[in-house]
């Protein structure tokens, strides 16, 4: 007992200070959805990735990333399935123009108007798809959920 005194009172010998052990739960994970494996960052630059198809792989993008994803994040799976939902929906929309404009070329004199329609709605689509993307993965990557003001549920 005097040996632990004398250890008290040498400056060289650390005083006994209990250990705490490490706090429990997921503090790191991100809070914006039920994350199971995936950081607050790495959680948003998924969901970010998510929206940018209009860009690089259309549909396949967001696919990818849900089929990969879906089980590891709800945020991501939200925002990859919101993602690959309107780049179907803006797919549909570009084949229904597509078939407008056969069916106009078949019938003749009615093709420089049917063209122009299509022209007027392949640009619209084209130019929604890439300011609604934007606006989607700029609030994926601030950790928020969007909806596209526009979009078919083709996956719930």
């Amino acid at each position: 007992m005097d040996h632990e005194k004398n250890n008290q009172n040498d400056p060289l010998t650390p005083p006994n200070v209990p250990q705490t052990p490490p706090p429990s739960g997921n503090q790191g994970e991100f809070q914006g959805g039920n994350s199971r494996g995936l950081s607050e960052s790495d959680a948003k630059l998924w969901a970010t990735l998510s929206h940018m198809g209009f860009v690089i792989g259309g549909f396949i993008t967001p696919l990818v990333i849900w089929l990969i994803q879906r089980d590891k994040s709800e945020f991501v799976a939200t925002h990859a399935k919101e993602a690959l939902n309107f780049q179907l929906t803006v797919m549909a929309a570009v084949l229904v123009g597509v078939i407008l404009m056969v069916l106009g070329i078949a019938l003749g004199p009615l093709a420089i108007i049917t063209s122009i329609m299509m022209f007027i709605i392949f640009l619209g689509a084209g130019i929604g798809s890439l300011v609604l993307g934007i606006m989607a993965l700029i609030e994926a990557n601030k950790g928020n959920y969007y909806k596209y003001p526009v979009n078919f549920r083709f996956i719930k």
